[in-house]
Parts: structure tokens; sequence; C-alpha cells
């Protein structure tokens, strides 16, 4: 598939446009349109129904441990200050920048190697030497550099602010005098553009090029990915606040309020869909990486021993949903964390990763994230910002000895009073009170039934899983037209119960009563779902614009209609098409499309 043609037709049939498109565009951020407010509405309200209103909190899920529950949230885009500093946002939430000096773009500096892959000056570098990026050694020739160097439709054009180009016979001497110094260095690609990046080399050594023009990046800069903003009148640092980075806060900060409320017992999720912000230096590929999007999260809040087993239990259950949806197990995959790519926090991470088309082929980008938290983000807003470089996790100090960044002191543990209701007699104590007193001294006094509970966070993108639904729907075939010739044919495959249009309803043509009863069909679908009517141009045509509006059932009223009270129903993935009864035709398609 070509990205381009996914692209052309969510533009063209309103699936997705740039923000502020009328004034160029605003980079990192992205419109639904018609067709795609539908399509990411009724994702959001599949992850809903499944995830929380139609869970069944009587009879364990498949592959549950046990029975659990579930309850929703909507939290607040802004919060207190002190929410993100406790739980590290404040201090550790940042990439690693760097600014070309010569054309002033941006970027994050391990998105910088890959970018240089696909360049177009690399690529045409590279070409005069017959090179791959990749190459261990190339055939390097100081006289052909030069003359790329000097070319106007090569270098001059291509890469105007580097070193080589802007002075060609300095640049190349220092790479000329270290293969003198050393004739037996292996010349790497890499290892060349880091040479023709450099005009001269100082106690920095040698500088990585622009992927753009070929000039010098600075040195990588912390930058933080919050956005900032003010809430009250005045900007003044007392006012200063954020906009949230991820929805999961929202949660743990009221995770006792939910407790308290509806009794709600361990283990139980709580989930939220909403918005969050991060300043992204260089959003790409869409609404791949964007500067605003929307999360579908659970905090799964469980008792410490059994917390691998439902960090087993959510990882397969998310990578179970997409492909309920659609989503091709060979382009899906469940990738366990390796040590050294755990968050400091975690004791298990895994991402359920998809084949996007616009990857390389054999590579996989994030679709979402399963990570096991433990007790880290409870313990924070309790106690303060924890010291990541610690372990265990311990409350980070200031030079005076005192926290950093003090939680809220409020108890976030967990009582589980059934459970210690069924213990006491066996334990031989009357009451709580009792058995701590016979505890006390020990680390943990309560446990196991007083704890702070250990968190499993499925966390996936509303924006992202969109992206993949359409990606994996979009086909391009071959089917005749209404005379018999075979016409090109573009198809959103999306599943019934995500597709933004669930059904069309035809009149053959405009006249012997034919689109009174189709209006009739019509208004009684209407009210049930989603439904588009159409009497413009041959059926034919009119069949092909609702497969690129990724509609699955189409009704077409004929002239047999007006006789035998039947309509005929045509599938879009078999194009199979059967006579139905009025009577019938609005029930079947409902219970076809949820």
């Amino acid at each position: 598939m070509e990205m381009e043609n996914l692209v052309s037709l969510c533009k063209r049939r309103g699936f997705l446009f740039q923000s502020s498109e009328i004034y160029g565009g605003l980079n990192g951020f992205w419109d639904y349109g018609p067709l795609g407010v539908e399509l990411k509405r009724n994702i959001k309200d599949a992850w809903w129904r499944d995830m929380v209103t139609g869970h069944d909190d009587m009879v364990p899920a498949a592959g549950a441990p046990r029975v659990y529950e579930m309850e929703g949230l909507d939290c607040s885009i802004i919060m207190h200050p002190q929410v993100w500093k406790c739980s590290g946002h404040y201090d550790l939430f940042h990439d690693m920048m760097q600014t070309c000096r010569h054309c002033k773009k941006l970027y994050r500096a391990d998105h910088v190697p890959d970018m240089l892959k696909r360049s177009a000056w690399v690529e045409s570098f590279a070409k005069v030497f017959s090179a791959g990026v990749s190459d261990e050694r190339i055939d390097y020739s100081s006289p052909d550099a030069l003359r790329w160097a000097k070319d106007r439709k090569r270098g001059r054009r291509l890469a105007p602010g580097l070193a080589l180009v802007r002075n060609p016979e300095a640049t190349l001497a220092g790479l000329d005098a270290d293969l003198q110094a050393k004739p037996e260095m292996a010349l790497s690609l890499p290892r060349v553009l880091e040479y023709v990046a450099t005009e001269q080399k100082d106690s920095t050594g040698l500088q990585v090029p622009c992927p753009e023009c070929g000039g010098d990046l600075t040195e990588p800069r912390d930058f933080n990915l919050m956005f900032e903003t003010y809430t009250g009148a005045i900007q003044s640092p007392e006012n200063k606040a954020f906009l949230r980075p991820e929805t999961a806060q929202g949660i743990f900060v009221n995770f006792k309020n939910v407790v308290d409320s509806t009794r709600v017992k361990i283990p139980f999720g709580i989930a939220q869909i909403g918005k969050s912000f991060r300043n992204e230096i260089t959003p790409r590929n869409y609404t791949f990486r964007s500067r605003e999007f929307e999360q579908m999260e659970i905090e799964f809040f469980c008792h410490p021993d059994e917390s691998q087993e439902w960090y087993r239990y959510w990882r397969d259950r998310r990578l179970r949903w997409y492909e309920e949806l659609g989503l091709a197990s060979e382009r899906l995959q469940l990738r366990e964390h390796e040590t050294d790519e755990l968050s400091h926090y975690s004791t298990g991470t895994a991402d359920i990763e998809y084949a996007f088309p616009f990857l390389p082929d054999g590579e996989f980008g994030e679709l979402e994230g399963v990570a096991h938290r433990g007790d880290f983000d409870l313990r924070s807003h309790m106690e303060g910002k924890l010291d990541e470089k610690s372990n265990p996790l311990q409350v980070q100090l200031d030079e005076d000895g005192k926290p950093k960044w003090r939680g809220s002191g409020k108890d976030l543990t967990y009582f589980d009073a059934d459970g210690f209701e069924q213990a006491k007699e066996r334990l031989g104590v009357k009451s709580f009170k009792a058995y701590m007193e016979g505890r006390s001294g020990e680390s943990k006094p309560g446990y196991p039934y007083q704890f702070t509970p250990h968190v499993i966070e499925p966390s996936a993108g509303a924006d992202r899983a969109t992206l993949a639904f359409l990606c994996e729907a979009f086909h391009e075939d071959e089917q005749p037209d209404d005379k018999g010739k075979m016409q090109k044919r573009t198809v959103l495959k999306l599943h019934p119960r995500i597709a933004p249009i669930k059904c069309a309803v035809f009149p053959l043509v405009k006249k012997d009563g034919m689109p009174e009863v189709a209006k009739e069909i019509y208004r009684a679908m209407k009210a049930r779902f989603n439904v588009f009517y159409d009497e413009k141009g041959a059926v034919g045509r009119r069949y092909r614009r609702q497969d690129e509006a990724g509609t699955p059932f189409c009704v077409t009223v004929d002239g047999d209609t007006l006789t035998d009270k039947t309509v005929t129903i045509r599938d879009r993935d078999s194009l199979e098409q059967r006579r139905v009864s009025i009577d019938d035709c609005v029930a079947e398609i409902q219970a076809s499309v949820e």
C-alpha cells in the first residue's frame, strides 16, 4: 500500500485535515472531518464498551485470574502543578533536542540517525561512492566528494548548510590529514558524513550533520515536553500550570475518591478517555506523532501478590482487542521490553506494535503500551517524588535532606476489609488494630490486608488506533462497473462496529415511488445508527463512493420492492447481493453492525 494514496483518500473523503490548513497548517495538529470524527468516536465507543460498560464483573473474563470491576473517570486537563512534580514529569519528562545552526530546524537527538538515512542529500552523496547509509566501508575519494559539493544540482542545492559545500577545500583537508595519519582507518558512510559536516575539528570533535540541509547541529539539550500555561489573569510563577502530558495522573490522584464513593473492591480498573498534550520536537507521519492526542487508558489496581498475573492478562487481552476489530495478526506483535528499556518504575512493559505502511519492511511501530507500574504512582502522591536512581525506590531528597517535592500526605493505601474478616479467626485476633499491634516493627505491618496497590496500565492512543485501522482497512482492487468493464476500486474494509457510516440507502432511480420508500427505510435506520441517503448518479458510482467511505452495507430500493416488499442488501467485502424483506431490513443491518 502506498501511504500517499491513503492520505489522499483521507482528505478527499473527509477523514482528516491539517489543522488551520487555510493558513498553511499547524505542524503536529490534526482536525477530524465528518467521517474521521465518526470513525474515531466509534473506536473510542468500542473501547469503552468492551473495557468498561460491557464488562461482566460477576464472571471471570477469559484469561483473568478472577473477577474484577471497572469504573470510569473524566479528569480535568489542567491539574495542580504539584501533581507533575511528584510524578516526576516536571524533572524527567523531556527529550534531548538539537537545533541546526544553519536552517534552524529542531530535531530529537535520537531521531537524527534515522532521519539521515532518509535524507535527500545523504542519498545523493552516497550514490557518488555507490554506498549505502549503513555500509561499514566505502570507496571514498576526495575528488569525487569535491565535484559533488560544487555541483549546482547536487551538493549546492541539496545541502547548502554542509561544511563540505560552504568551504570544500578546508573541510576535505581535515579528512585527508586523518587518512594519511591513519591509512588503516576504515571509513563508513556515517563516519564520512561527520567529516564532511565538520569544517574544522576542535575540542568537540566531529559534528553530526542536519538531515535537512547538512548544517551543523548544536549539542543535545534538555527539552521539556509539557505545555506551560497560566491559570490566573496575571502570568506569574505562582499561577503557572501545565496541560497534562498523560491522563494517568488524574486517575491516581482520584484513587481514594473512587474507592470511597463507589465502594469498589480490589482488583478493579479505572478507565479514562481524554486529551493529552506533548510538545513534540518533530511531529511526523500524519497522526502517528502529534502534539495533541487522545488517550484511552486504564489504571488497574490489584494486590501486589497478584500483579504479575494481571499484567499478563491485560497484555494479552489488549492484543486480542485489536485482532477482534480487524487488525491482521501477522501485522501485530507483542514485544516485551528488555531490562535496559524499562522505566525506573516498571517491573515489566510490553508494547503492542503494528506494521504501519510508512515504516520500512519488517519494522513495527508502537500502538499501545501495557506497563506494570508497581506502587510507584500512589507512593509518589503520598510521600513525594521518588528518586529514579534508588533501588528500591525512595523519596528524593534535596540538599537539606528534605523531600525535593512533597506528596499530598494523604493515605492512599487500600484496606481489604473482606479479606481480613475472613482471616481474623484463623489469625486469632478480633480486630485489625490487634493484628497491627502484633506486627509492630515489621516493614509492612498491615500486609497483606493493608497495602499500596500495584498498578497495571494499558495505555492506547485513540489517534494511533484510528491510523492503524485506516491503514489495515485500505484496499485497492478491480471490480466491474455498470457496463461490466473492470474499474479500479478503492475500498476501506473497516469492521462494521467502527465504520463511520453503517449503511447507505439508495433508490435505484428517482421515480416510480422508489425515493419515497427509500426515505422511509432511511428514517427508520437513522434513529438507530448512522446511515447515508444517496440518489445521485448511477447506482454503481454510489456503491463506489460508499466503498471509499468504508460503509459495510448498502440497501437498494428497486422496481421489485414496490411489488414484493423486498430490498437488495449489498455486502461491501464479499460484494454479495441478497433480497431481504423491508420489515426485516433494519433489524438485520443493526445486528450486523453492533
